[in-house]
């Protein structure tokens, strides 16, 4: 009988390649589309909602949650049919690409309505418009889950090392503090062109708001059609690197995991920090330190570009100290500016100028956490690519109840008493964002090393303090 030689573990190494510079780009801005929208959606929804469109409080807080349960029921599904090979037509265009594809379609054709009046309908009563916007939020929110899912599972997809995998997803995270930041410019530059620079916002910026989604939709529906052009999709698991006997993990099995609980925890946490924040800090400034409509642009541009200079530095912070402590030092930055916005007395240096230094940390720390967060879910998919949709469709899925149930209930809470409530922004920034850092640091610490079979059958685990055995072997590739 023929015995069957097993690869050596050099041979392992000469497999993986370093990704091509155009390869890591493109991939990178195939997310800029759902960044853009994202961004106006946790910034200036409520915004709109409340102070252009006239909501109250309560109204505009269901429009969000509607987005979100949209979001979260699509995730799943988007995952596990993400994850499906069954030889459909479009699927050979790429099963995670078609995603990408369909999602692109969605948000394009749904996200202008949005943020427009409501058309032949803006005299009637607030419930009533609010079904209209709600059917285009869940178009939006089903379009935005698919192109989400399908980008975040071509990570595992495109290479098997998991310090590649980390360049990819900082590089991912970098388009997004860039499309961010790019949102946060057009908004000052729009808003500027009002009369009074003092001016907060109001009724009269509609029009400015329409001009904002307009231009980024442009910008994400170029960049979205170069991610297709580029990007070449190819499934890892039927590589030899991938497949070892018993790699692939039913949905059962992987439901059954108390480490895909813990891994959610960690990254839902994470993501009701980085949201929270986005959604509240307009609404802080607006409210509580009663700033210019201006400086609901400036202030998050400032964190944005924070997040932007961190990111470049989170993939060997990641390689230093390892998953656990890099999360850790992020959330701890992220603590001290949430404490530090709750013991605000309304002091006009803070108003003037501590403002921006509380906005560079938080945008530190959400850099930080996010990015080793995404990387702690790749490091737990490991080699199951077969599943990676599925996976990172239940993170988002308890990401975005989590985003939605909150906003819904901090919304509700607020008092009706404009003088009564100038301090209720603050403490929600130090309660709400402060409890989600806090949550993600003990649920981090309570992670152990994920164990599955990897190169030449040893052992490896991504989270532990150490490079083990099995990432020194890859390294040759790790060097870009």
């Amino acid at each position: 009988m023929m015995s069957v030689i097993e690869p050596s573990v050099n041979d392992y190494v000469e497999i993986i390649k370093p990704l091509p510079l155009r390869l890591r780009l493109s991939y990178g801005i195939g997310h800029v589309l759902n960044d853009v929208c994202a961004s106006m959606w946790f910034t200036y929804l409520l915004v709109y909602f409340h102070f252009v469109l006239q909501f109250d409080s309560i109204l505009s807080g269901i429009v969000l949650l509607v987005g979100q349960v949209a979001d979260a029921l699509a995730t799943p599904f988007v995952g596990i049919q993400s994850d499906i090979t069954d030889g459909f037509w479009l699927c050979k265009y790429g099963r995670r690409k078609s995603w990408h594809l369909v999602g692109t379609i969605c948000v394009l054709g749904s996200f202008p309505f949005i943020f427009s009046s409501c058309i032949h309908c803006e005299n009637s009563d607030h419930w009533a418009q609010l079904i209209y916007y709600s059917s285009f939020v869940i178009i939006f929110q089903f379009g935005w889950a698919s192109v989400q899912i399908s980008h975040l599972s071509l990570i595992p997809d495109l290479t098997p090392c998991e310090h590649e995998r980390t360049s990819l997803t900082a590089i991912r995270y970098s388009f997004t503090v860039i499309s961010n930041i790019f949102v946060y410019v057009i908004t000052w530059s729009v808003l500027h062109m009002t009369d009074d620079s003092n001016a907060q916002i109001g009724s009269k910026d509609g029009h400015k708001f329409q001009m904002i989604v307009l231009i980024c939709i442009g910008v994400g529906a170029v960049t979205s059609f170069v991610f297709h052009l580029f990007v070449k999709e190819q499934n890892l698991h039927n590589s030899a690197i991938a497949s070892s006997p018993g790699s692939k993990k039913s949905i059962g099995h992987l439901l059954s995991s108390l480490q895909l609980y813990q891994v959610g925890a960690v990254y839902m946490a994470t993501r009701l920090f980085v949201n929270l924040s986005q959604v509240y800090v307009p609404l802080y400034l607006h409210e509580t330190l009663n700033k210019s409509a201006e400086s609901l642009a400036v202030v998050p541009l400032v964190m944005f570009l924070s997040s932007f200079v961190v990111s470049l530095v989170v993939k060997p912070l990641n390689q230093r100290f390892g998953r656990k402590i890099a999360y850790f030092q992020g959330a701890v930055i992220g603590i001290g500016a949430c404490t530090w916005i709750y013991f605000d007395t309304g002091d006009i240096n803070f108003k003037t100028y501590f403002i921006y230094v509380v906005a560079v940390m938080l945008g530190a720390s959400g850099s930080v956490m996010l990015v080793t967060s995404l990387g702690i879910t790749a490091d737990f998919i490991g080699p199951n690519t077969d599943n990676g949709a599925f996976v990172y469709g239940a993170m988002s899925f308890s990401d975005k109840l989590s985003n939605g149930v909150g906003v819904t209930i901090i919304q509700y809470l607020k008092c009706s008493a404009h003088s009564q409530c100038t301090r209720y922004y603050g403490n929600v920034l130090g309660f709400a964002c402060g409890g989600a850092a806090l949550f993600g640091v003990i649920s981090v610490f309570t992670l152990v090393p994920f164990k599955y079979n990897r190169i030449g059958g040893k052992s490896y685990s991504p989270v532990e303090e150490e490079p083990s055995e099995a990432e020194n072997v890859i390294s040759p590739s790790q060097q870009t």
